[in-house]
């Protein structure tokens, strides 16, 4: 079983540093890059998440979705940013990022407003991973610095996703492979895992754990009962309504240990979340413990 100690700090902060870091240690990225070239660079950023998420809470877990799947297929190029062209489908239009992933208004409306002030300065990765660091703050998170100096890619490739984002279906071995291949432990994976403390999740994510998990034509029975009740109330078998989404955790707009909590109690959404329960040697690699505080 799992280890973990969950306590009042909030473990996403955790989650992205780990993400950032593991990336600077590769690059030349600095904080205080932007310090002597468009020093209210942050600032701008943050009053436009703000803005946005005072509006509609929801955006703290779509713009940190967006960093972490903008990070796992090219590295932190904004890519997933870039639009389609009539000879190339783009990451945004993927199977796993369209319709689930939005906020990029958000990072339109940012840089929108950088440019008037220092054109041409500040890239779009960037701004993604402030805008990332800015949701968790405002979802109730810690803050902590954001090295910065990326460089935006010109290439966005839809077929790329699935050889680098992890389904919903995978299991642990599964799952630990994939982040390896990106330079992560098991334990930074548990840790990125947590990431699903915020958030919601179309049916179709689920419809097979819930319907025919492993086609055996009926639910996972390692999923809590009376969970398993409650989400087939909300996603009927054979709904294909996009609009409908489940809540990841009981508290999906709070960055707080509850993804870990629902995990202990049989109640991850996704197989990839239940997963992590099952072998022996994730177990003894994913103790989870936030500072006291």
């Amino acid at each position: 079983m799992i280890k973990m100690r969950p306590s009042k700090l909030s473990l996403v902060s955790v989650i992205l540093s780990v993400l950032l870091f593991s990336q600077c240690v590769l690059s030349q990225l600095q904080v205080g890059f932007y310090k002597d070239t468009c020093r209210f660079v942050e600032f701008i950023v943050k009053e436009e998440v703000v803005k946005a998420i005072i509006k509609d809470r929801g955006l703290a877990a779509a713009l940190m979705r967006i960093h972490f799947h903008d990070c796992f297929v090219r590295g932190c190029d904004a890519s997933i940013l870039l639009d389609s062209t009539p000879s190339s489908i783009a990451e945004k239009d993927s199977f796993a990022n369209n319709p689930s992933l939005r906020g990029y208004e958000v990072i339109d409306n940012a840089k929108a407003r950088l440019e008037v002030v220092c054109k041409g300065v500040v890239s779009c990765a960037d701004i993604v991973a402030f805008a990332a660091r800015d949701s968790i703050e405002m979802a109730g998170g810690l803050g902590y610095d954001v090295p910065a100096g990326r460089r935006d890619g010109r290439t966005s490739l839809a077929s790329e996703i699935i050889r680098n984002l992890p389904p919903p279906t995978f299991n642990v071995d599964q799952l630990t492979q994939m982040f390896a291949n990106k330079g992560f432990t098991q334990e930074e994976m548990v840790t990125l895992s947590g990431g699903h403390t915020l958030g919601r999740s179309h049916c179709s994510s689920l419809s097979d754990r819930l319907y025919n998990f492993s086609g055996t034509l009926k639910q996972d029975a390692s999923l809590d009962p009376t969970y398993a009740a409650k989400l087939k109330q909300q996603c009927p078998q054979g709904s294909t309504d996009p609009n409908v989404v489940v809540p990841m955790t009981s508290t999906p707009s709070i960055a707080d240990a509850g993804y870990y909590i629902d995990i202990l109690a049989n109640r991850g959404l996704f197989t990839s979340d239940h997963t992590l329960l099952t072998r022996p040697h994730a177990a003894n690699k994913s103790s989870y413990s936030e500072p006291s505080g």
